[in-house]
């Protein structure tokens, strides 16, 4: 039998048609998340779904710009796994502080913000009002394992 949500953050997750994974495994020398005062700071999340990233390449070229929007809410889902691993329940997020969102590319591409509104905007669903949030949108050459977005965020909680 399938165990149901038990936070209100995990059950409007659910609502969405999405279940919080498994923390990923780092793929270099650091840890998923750290708690610092009342924060969690997350590593940057890349889009994995069951372990694999669904599309690599750059957005723009290989991958469009609305695969990259719903990568980009991927991410944040798996930025939530991360502050759940350190801080064992979801409502326990007074506020989502900042958000950085990398995407990987192509260089006539200038949509950068309108990907990261993929991980903005599941926030947002989620958590509502502690969802809202400050943010950066920053395109660059590569990221790892080719993957179009990452996604790092700073959670306040109690």
């Amino acid at each position: 039998m399938e165990q149901q949500p038990t936070s209100a953050v995990e059950r409007r997750l659910a609502e969405l048609g999405l279940e919080l994974p498994p923390v990923a495994a780092p793929v270099a020398a650091y840890v998923p998340a750290v708690v610092s005062g009342s924060h969690v700071y997350t590593s940057g999340q890349l889009p994995f779904v069951d372990g694999k990233l669904p599309a690599t390449g750059k957005v723009g070229a290989e991958v469009d710009a609305e695969t990259a929007r719903r990568l980009a809410a991927t991410c944040a889902v798996n930025a939530l796994a991360a502050v759940k691993s350190v801080i064992g329940d979801l409502d326990r997020i007074t506020r989502i502080v900042k958000v950085v969102g990398f995407v990987s590319s192509d260089p006539s591409f200038t949509g950068q913000p309108g990907v990261v509104n993929g991980a903005s905007e599941l926030l947002g669903e989620v958590l509502g009002d502690a969802g809202v949030h400050a943010r950066s949108a920053v395109g660059v050459a590569v990221l790892p394992l080719d993957s179009p977005v990452e996604v790092e965020l700073v959670a306040e909680f109690s």
